[in-house]
């Protein structure tokens, strides 16, 4: 193996371990104002992951590549759904 990929398979490990514990630190009550600030930053990998996909050579990185689209595409519809409905407690109910 080349040594650039098995550095970045441990800028991955890392990376994976550092998320995960920062994730796990946030309490409840701010978990969901972060994921909507989130959104944001799922928007740049978006494009991130369209353009490693058109650069990308061969059929394994035209399929990473879209899956990456996907998962980010899916993650930014979930932000600005949780975010809706976070909204949506604070709306003063319609009289009847």
């Amino acid at each position: 193996m080349s040594d650039l990929f098995i550095q970045g398979i441990v800028v991955f490990v890392l990376a994976s371990f550092v998320g995960f514990e920062v994730i796990s630190k946030v309490p409840p009550t701010l978990h969901t104002p972060l994921m909507s600030g989130a959104n944001a930053i799922s928007g740049v990998t978006i494009v991130g992951a369209i353009t490693a996909a058109a650069i990308g050579e061969g059929t394994a990185a035209a399929i990473l590549g879209f899956l990456a689209v996907v998962f980010a595409t899916i993650n930014v519809v979930g932000g600005f759904l949780v975010t809706d409905r976070m909204l949506g407690m604070f709306k003063r109910k319609p009289k009847k």
